[in-house]
């Protein structure tokens, strides 16, 4: 097979190719294929989450999680297909981040299975290979829910089983796999109620057609710069996330407000803003447009010098990125002082979104804490890195978040020392778990109580609308404040002290004892001060305890005990 070399001029064309076979070396280029389309998209399907919150973060974890398998084979020159695939599987195992990033890298698992030491792959291992993947995928969550990625997979092996037996054209077939996802992608919210409320379809899934549509269009000579466009609000355009990892040419962050001319087209816009670099955004106001984009030092003036062709700059912001991770390294691990632990003794790693909640979980025993939460999901080669350094063999991870359970699950079964997951899916239910260790006693016992204290606090979070949408008869506007209890979404408000109290309501605060609120970095601490007045007013039977959470997005996560 002789594929087109993936850095040539999206302007050549070609034939329809016959392809009858392909190697290492093939697979290599179309893996680079689909990451770069991917990546052209990634803002796209993170903007598919159902709830109006700011974690949506599927086409970040599956970029980050193939960036990853990239890595792994990126100096590969191995010919044979098996030992190519089986890189890609471990890389995107290691890198696997959030439950879209873990399943994606399931599917690698299965699909190298396969091709195992395999010099090639022809239309039938092709069709055994995607058939493992499905395989493998749903074999890997316990409780598989379709109108899901896990759905795409299943629909995209069941179309190339079908489309092998007219042609062995691997191009063919890939091309019958591409509509068939395209196909059940758009049938997800029908499987799936809560996507049908949100009016999107499955982000995950999204994502894996994205993947293969890279390779499709790598074959057939398109761009995959150039993506479906999106434009967003200015108000839901946040440039203030905490940037967990740096790609290579993200060194300096430039944001450009500017007036567009008559004739502004923004796919040229935006087609020329990826020739310039990367996690590019823009966003929509009156009369004007905002344009965010990651770039390389030597080119950390080109957007400016581009965008003044486009229209009449008024405001310019350059960020250098390096100095920001730096800064955040430093403070991640200001002032931490981890439990000592000893051979033979149980130790917990933790995750934890923000440096305050960070401080809490070390003085309460933890022995490690792996940086992550809300849109920031670690992977999986982090938290099994923890797991490791520590001088015991007994190990309990709490994940703290829902989208991290998959995560450390697997960080877990590629341990070699008794590694058990207390699946808490909140900050409040990770305290409570933490509040049972004795690191003396037995790990299996410990992991139930554990386990059993999970049910005995209630979680609430406060955060803003990214967007507006109707779900389970509540009706949310892009801006308002918005309150979950126990992950569900209960309410929409035009303020922070509505949403707080009916929370405590609906959660039964009459029956507990003990409100503890911790705050984030985007609310003042006079603000805080004002509403712990009006809750102590309100509730003075009631223990109330107020921490610096320093967690990004959410004003507020809140326990009752």
């Amino acid at each position: 097979m002789n594929l087109k070399d993936p850095t040539a001029s999206s302007m050549d064309t070609v034939e329809t190719p016959d392809i009858k076979h392909i190697n290492g070396q093939d697979l290599k280029k179309l893996v680079d294929a689909s990451i770069s389309w991917l990546r052209s998209n990634q803002q796209l399907v993170n903007s598919l989450n159902v709830f109006p919150v700011p974690d949506g973060d599927t086409g970040t974890n599956m970029l980050l999680t193939m960036q990853s398998a990239w890595n792994e084979i990126a100096e590969m020159d191995d010919l044979k297909i098996g030992r190519m695939a089986h890189a890609v599987s471990q890389g995107a195992l290691m890198g696997a981040r959030g439950n879209s990033g873990v399943i994606l890298s399931q599917l690698w698992r299965g699909f190298a299975r396969v091709l195992d030491d395999l010099d090639y792959m022809d239309s039938k291992i092709f069709v055994a290979a995607i058939n493992e993947s499905r395989n493998t995928a749903y074999k890997g969550v316990v409780r598989p829910v379709e109108g899901t990625i896990l759905t795409v997979a299943k629909d995209i092996a069941a179309a190339v089983e079908i489309s092998s037996e007219k042609t062995d054209n691997l191009f063919a077939i890939l091309k019958d796999l591409v509509k068939a996802a395209d196909v059940s992608v758009q049938h997800t919210p029908e499987l799936l109620p809560i996507l049908k409320q949100a009016g999107v379809v499955d982000s995950g899934g999204k994502g894996l057609y994205f993947l293969f549509e890279g390779m499709l269009r790598f074959l057939e000579g398109q761009s995959l710069e150039a993506s479906a466009t999106a434009i967003q609000p200015l108000a839901t355009m946040d440039l203030s996330h905490i940037l967990t990892e740096i790609e290579p040419g993200q060194d300096y962050e430039v944001v450009i407000d500017f007036q567009p001319k008559k004739d502004f087209q923004l796919d040229t816009f935006y087609e020329n803003l990826s020739k310039i670099g990367t996690s590019i955004q823009i966003g929509e106001g009156d009369d004007m447009y905002r344009m965010h984009i990651h770039v390389p030092t030597d080119k950390r003036y080109d957007p400016i010098d581009y965008t003044m062709t486009q229209g009449m700059v008024t405001k310019i912001a350059i960020e250098n990125l390096i100095d920001q991770m730096q800064e955040l390294g430093k403070s991640k691990n200001h002032k931490l002082e981890f439990a000592e632990v000893k051979p033979g003794q149980v130790a917990v790693v933790t995750i934890s979104p923000g440096v305050g909640i960070s401080r809490i979980f070390a003085s309460l025993g933890v022995s490690a804490i792996v940086e992550g939460g809300q849109t920031m999901n670690p992977s999986t080669e982090e938290i099994l890195k923890a797991v490791n350094d520590l001088p015991t063999d007994k190990v309990i991870i709490l994940p703290n978040n829902k989208n991290i359970i998959l995560a450390a699950q697997s960080a877990a079964s590629m341990a070699t020392k008794t590694v058990r997951v207390v699946a808490s899916k909140s900050i409040p239910q990770g305290l409570s778990a933490i509040l049972r260790l004795d690191p003396d006693g037995d790990i299996e016992d410990l992991t139930k109580k554990m386990e059993d204290s999970l049910g005995e606090v209630e979680t609430g979070e406060i955060t803003t609308a990214t967007r507006s949408v109707e779900i389970n008869g509540v009706n949310v506007k892009e801006g308002q404040v918005i309150v979950l209890h126990n992950g569900e979404l209960i309410g929409s408000f035009a303020n922070l002290k509505d949403a707080f109290f009916e929370f405590l309501s609906r959660a039964g605060v009459e029956e507990r004892e003990r409100i503890t609120f911790f705050y984030g970095i985007n609310i003042e601490k006079p603000a805080v001060d004002d509403l712990a007045k009006l809750v102590h007013e309100r509730y003075p039977h009631h223990e109330i305890e107020i921490h610096e959470g320093g967690q990004p997005h959410y004003q507020f996560i809140i326990s009752l005990e």
